[in-house]
């Protein structure tokens, strides 16, 4: 099944990367994670493409989308996004948002009429708004590496940064973290020199885990430092945008584990999602015994919760 590739350009010339997918009368919006971008979807867009049209949008910061940190905001990128559905969408369309995608989509569902079913792959909603972000998995490690590869001008490869600096090597046993850390790294660096342009491998490392490197490389940590300092959010108030949904929503819930001294490894907390329940009025939630990326971990069951939506 072919993939059409373009680009579309708002009115300040910022420019979304889109991909386009399938002839089915329905059409399908897709957000990818943060860090990633359109790629991210590469092993269900096929199958997804069999009962949709499927359009997959680079937001800002990501993969051949426009790096403006002027425009790494949930309001702005939201808009311009509606705009996208607007003026090449044309027509009604379900909407899916996986992680900080999530917070994306669902402010399209709360200002777009277009918007007519809203799927939420495992967003971080509450938990990466103001101080709660602090003892998060996502602040302690994306966000802080992104905050402190921007304070330093030594390493220039942010993926390899990354992969250096990443606050996994915490859970490594103490008496051999920094021998597996610059082993593995050497192995990263290695790979980074001869392939810049392509996906990280590193030997010995979980392909699971290498999942989170794809599209890294094009990548702007800027879009991190957003979530660092919190201005990702603007002005949003979550319960406000959450009580404007009134379109018929999925929200995708995987496990969420509490670490030491309560550090949330996950998106949210179930407290945090039954809260999200209390404010869109019709949502279903459908859990999955999985990790954060439940597309890729549980590819056919998203495939099957998406159309039966």
């Amino acid at each position: 099944m072919k993939i059409h590739n373009a680009q579309y350009k708002i009115d300040d010339s910022s420019i979304l990367n889109y991909y386009e997918v399938g002839t089915a009368k329905n059409k399908l919006l897709l957000l990818h994670a943060q860090g990633t971008n359109s790629c991210s979807f590469d092993n269900v867009v096929t199958k997804l493409a069999k009962h949709y049209h499927v359009y997959l949008v680079d937001y800002y910061g990501h993969g051949k989308s426009s790096h403006n940190p002027e425009k790494y905001n949930l309001v702005s990128i939201g808009n311009d996004i509606i705009d996208f559905i607007e003026n090449v969408i044309c027509d009604s369309v379900a909407v899916l948002g996986h992680s900080s995608g999530g917070l994306i989509a669902a402010y399209i569902a709360a200002q777009s009429p277009r918007c007519i079913k809203l799927i939420l792959e495992d967003p971080p909603f509450f938990s990466s708004w103001g101080e709660r972000r602090y003892n998060t998995y996502n602040y302690k490690d994306l966000s802080s590496v992104c905050h402190n590869f921007l304070l330093q001008d030594e390493e220039k490869d942010f993926v390899y940064y990354y992969f250096k600096n990443q606050y996994c090597w915490n859970f490594f046993p103490d008496e051999s973290r920094e021998t597996v850390r610059e082993k593995l790294s050497g192995f990263a660096l290695k790979y980074r020199t001869k392939h810049p342009d392509k996906n990280l491998k590193v030997l010995f490392w979980p392909k699971k885990f290498l999942e989170g490197f794809n599209g890294l490389q094009y990548y702007d940590p800027h879009f991190g430092e957003a979530f660092y300092n919190d201005s990702f959010n603007d002005t949003v108030d979550y319960n406000d945008l959450l009580s404007k949904i009134k379109c018929k929503t999925l929200f995708m819930k995987a496990n969420t584990t509490i670490g030491e001294n309560g550090l949330l490894q996950g998106a949210l907390s179930d407290e945090d999602l039954q809260r999200v329940n209390s404010l869109i009025e019709n949502m279903k939630i459908q859990r999955f015994d999985c990790g954060h990326g439940i597309h890729t971990e549980k590819a056919n069951q998203f495939v099957e919760a998406i159309i039966q939506i």
